[in-house]
């Protein structure tokens, strides 16, 4: 395992394998670009070095690579998005709304929270309609652009499911639904120069960096005169479970539960938001390291609720069978998320099925099948 310095990351670069922080936590995927977001959160945790087993990809010999695993099989995609379909256009048209009001806010326009209280009341609706398709654009990345409208939309729709798997009341889950909306509008506070920069930020850029919540409450309360609640959610989506967060380094119960929800679910949408198809065992190492922070960052609860709703597995992820035949999860039972609905890949004898061909299969009800493990798609594309 190789070790590099935080300090040698460079925004853009790509790796022939994972790379980690802290031992096993997936920082980025292989063949994913380096973002700056990535290497902002190295630094806010105070992680000086991360490993792989890979190198940097920079040839123009690796970039035919690349093109090469772009032509994998369509019937391996994350998700079967059909771009005219209902679900699809309610996604993409909660994020284009988002990114109005986010532009409004940006240029200096009034913009009023009935305005935020709209985009809630539409996302709660096409949830409640749409939820598995919903959770597959996320761990899909089907929409390109707009990035912190995406990123938004994303952490509001796991933090809604996540606090209704929570059985919060109705009232508090639109609350919760509208500061993840706005949880990182205070990054349009901050000039390009911090958020745009090439490479590593200095400590007095990382406290820029880290006083983006102090702005999103400025904005929620001064601008949107917005409710407490969404307030705190503004200001506390950084605290951690142990107390060594920011601002105020609270701990335990004495951050919002609302905050302690936006925070699992910003961390996880950071961990998918870059996958494509090539890399579906993102979601489900993604969940691995949330399930393996032992009480330090997220309120355990929380990680046991949003676990039920996204499963070990996630929709998308592909996994192997007790039979050795190959499956992508399509769908997850909350009351049982290692039992979820699977489409066939590949059957028990190795042959790689035609999507029209392949069955769904409810695994509450295949009683003798059980997933076994996940797997890359380029274990299955080569056969």
């Amino acid at each position: 395992m190789n070790k590099i310095d935080t300090s040698a990351l460079r925004v853009g670069q790509l790796f022939s394998a994972p790379v980690y922080s802290e031992g096993s936590n997936l920082l980025v995927p292989a063949l994913v670009p380096l973002r700056q977001k990535d290497i902002d959160l190295l630094l806010t945790w105070k992680i000086e070095a991360v490993s792989t087993e890979g190198y940097v990809v920079e040839s123009d010999e690796d970039e035919a690579s690349l093109e090469e695993l772009d032509e994998l099989p369509s019937k391996f995609s994350i998700s079967d998005v059909q771009e005219n379909s209902t679900p699809y256009r309610a996604y993409r048209n909660l994020i284009e709304k988002l990114n109005i009001l986010f532009t409004g806010l940006k240029s200096g326009v009034d913009v009023d929270m009935r305005n935020v209280d709209n985009i809630v009341m539409q996302l709660l609706q096409d949830l409640r309609a749409y939820p598995d398709n919903f959770v597959d654009y996320i761990l899909g990345g089907e929409v390109s652009g707009h990035e912190l409208a995406k990123s938004s939309v994303n952490t509001a729709i796991i933090s809604a499911l996540t606090a209704q798997e929570l059985k919060l009341p109705h009232r508090k889950i639109q609350k919760i639904v509208a500061g993840a909306l706005l949880h990182d509008v205070g990054m349009l506070r901050l000039s390009k120069g911090i958020t745009e920069k090439k490479g590593g930020l200095s400590e007095a850029e990382l406290e820029q960096i880290k006083s983006h919540p102090l702005h999103t409450s400025k904005i929620v309360t001064k601008e949107l005169m917005g409710p407490s609640e969404v307030n705190l959610i503004a200001l506390q989506h950084h605290e951690r479970w142990d107390g060594k967060g920011y601002p105020d380094h609270l701990a335990g119960a004495a951050i919002d539960i609302g905050a302690r929800i936006v925070s699992v679910a910003d961390a996880f949408e950071a961990m998918v938001s870059k996958k494509s198809y090539r890399n579906s065992m993102v979601g489900y190492q993604a969940v691995k390291n949330l399930l393996a922070d032992n009480g330090r960052r997220f309120d355990p609860n929380v990680i046991i609720a949003f676990t039920k709703i996204i499963g070990i597995y996630p929709i998308g992820s592909i996994v192997r069978l007790n039979d050795d035949s190959v499956v992508r999860v399509v769908s997850i039972h909350t009351d049982a998320p290692m039992r979820p609905v699977v489409k066939m890949l590949m059957d028990s004898k190795g042959k790689v099925l035609d999507p029209k061909d392949a069955k769904t299969i409810n695994l509450l009800e295949e009683k003798t099948l059980f997933l076994k493990k996940a797997v890359d798609p380029s274990e299955i594309t080569g056969i």
